[in-house]
């Protein structure tokens, strides 16, 4: 790569989050927002709400995307890369159309996005993909000039975003009782999705047992398993584990539950619990609540000893992690030569989902793909 950072043909940075409620009033639309279409009753959501109740009505992840905008302006400004980033939201405000209609309005023209979701998955991928497309035809139908949107390559395997998970499992390892800490499980957390989405995840070639998702999150979790090893000089045995399922009980999800697997580590004698959340890029409410409240409650009924480790958030090595990909796209899109950042065993992902990637359960427009209709 280049030692000139040269961000050309893209002339701005969108980091595309989920939202989260910022007040007890916001709880509920917010939800009829993230569930539109589904026919939910108003009381259903209410009790659903509670998680967000609980912690005043606020999710965390609007101001740890605020941290992560600044940690990304930072570390460009820093290293001399002059592009603007700009941030909205599938679900709550900065709305994603809204924030695209002023980027437009700025003179924008060639977008790139951050997704902040690394694995492939329908709802992880596609599902933002569709939202772009959705806010781009709201654009075309105010008569705007669309731009031209790509979306950053999945960055589950880059060093910025498994290095500092690694520090993360070390600190939480340091910080158990030393009776219980080289005997001590790790436990890989990620979000639970339906089987039938697992196993369609990624590129057609990828689909099968779990699909893309499940391959790369084991590729993440040997990535930090090893490592961990090389520096403390235990081997900790470890698994992948899902949380947050949601949906109907007859439909099957990945497993096991974290909870369950609490259960089953307790009674095959294991003496302390590290549960890594992997598949997350920040703490926000499925961290917050079914880690650190709900599965940290379970392992104190059990007796377990438990730590939590860090999310990425807005480490400098993550907004380092970031600016690389930037460079990286913007060199490939100009037909410079490239170097593509990866750890592990599966190596870079696509640069363009492909036809047939991560599909949706009924189809529909999706931005920045080979199937985009607006190419």
């Amino acid at each position: 790569m280049s030692d000139v950072l040269d961000a050309s043909p893209y002339d701005a940075l969108l980091l595309l989050s989920f939202g989260g409620p910022e007040g007890p009033d916001d709880v509920v639309p917010f939800l009829e927002n993230v569930t539109r279409g589904r026919g939910i009753p108003k009381e259903r959501l209410k009790e659903v709400g509670q998680h967000y109740f609980q912690f005043g009505g606020v999710s965390p992840i609007n101001d740890q995307n605020r941290a992560l905008l600044d940690a990304l302006r930072k570390d460009f400004a820093e290293h001399g890369l002059d592009l603007p980033v700009h941030w909205g939201n599938r679900n709550w405000a900065p709305y994603l159309t809204d924030t695209l209609r002023d980027m437009v309005r700025d003179g924008r023209r060639r977008i790139l996005v951050l997704a902040t979701s690394a694995y492939a998955s329908y709802s992880g991928c596609r599902q933002y993909r569709e939202n772009l497309a959705d806010a781009l035809a709201t654009l075309e139908k105010e008569g705007l000039e669309l731009p031209k949107i790509d979306k950053l390559r999945h960055y589950f395997n880059h060093p910025g975003f498994v290095e500092p998970m690694v520090d993360g499992v070390i600190r939480s390892l340091a910080d158990l009782p030393e009776d219980v800490r080289d005997g001590a499980h790790i436990a890989f957390c990620t979000h639970s999705i339906p089987t039938a989405a697992a196993d369609t995840s990624g590129p057609v070639e990828a689909h099968g047992d779990g699909g893309a998702y499940v391959a790369q999150h084991l590729d993440v979790a040997r990535l930090i398993a090893d490592a961990v090893r090389e520096r403390t000089g235990v081997d900790h045995p470890w698994q992948l584990v899902y949380q947050s399922r949601s949906g109907a009980p007859h439909i099957p999800w990945l497993e096991p539950d974290i909870c369950d697997h609490l259960e089953e580590r307790k009674a095959a004698g294991v003496p302390a619990v590290v549960m890594a959340p992997i598949g997350f890029v920040s703490d926000h409410m499925e961290v917050l609540y079914d880690l650190d409240t709900e599965a940290t409650a379970k392992a104190a009924e059990l007796g377990l000893p438990v730590r939590r480790s860090a999310t990425v958030g807005d480490d400098p090595r993550f907004a380092a992690a970031v600016r690389e990909l930037v460079v990286e796209r913007a060199a490939a899109e100009s037909g410079r030569d490239v170097t593509r950042c990866a750890l592990g065993a599966l190596g870079p992902s696509h640069d363009l989902c492909p036809v047939g990637c991560c599909p949706a359960r009924a189809p529909r427009p999706a931005a920045a793909g080979a199937d985009s209709p607006y190419a």
